[in-house]
């Protein structure tokens, strides 16, 4: 069962979180449960394998609001960096910064499931 406590060690800014929800720790649990399944991580990825920036960086800019809103900071500042160098079209490694951020989508999958 997903904790604050796991998601403290992950690296998440969890008091900024649970005021942004009023303290309401089980909603911003259930909110935090629902980014491994968010549909932004795979429209990325596949906007990625097919070069197209506009698209990738659509995707990558939905999903830094919503890791940031929720204090996700592990999983945030790297959804935060592509998002930078999409928007200014950066000839830049998309495919390492893509697997770094899958790898972490993947531990707090790991985090929210155990």
């Amino acid at each position: 069962m997903i904790t604050i406590e796991a998601l403290k060690e992950f690296g998440t800014d969890t008091d900024t979180g649970l005021k942004r929800v009023m303290g309401k720790e089980e909603l911003y649990l259930r909110l935090v449960k629902t980014i491994p399944q968010n549909e932004g991580f795979a429209k990325l990825e596949e906007a990625l394998e097919n070069n197209d920036l506009n698209s990738a960086f659509e995707a990558a800019h939905g999903l830094k609001g919503v890791l940031c809103n929720l204090e996700l900071s592990p999983l945030s500042d790297r959804v935060v960096e592509i998002t930078e160098h999409l928007r200014a079209k950066d000839d830049a490694d998309y495919r390492s910064m893509m697997e770094e951020i899958l790898k972490l989508k993947d531990r707090l999958e790991q985090i929210c499931n155990s």
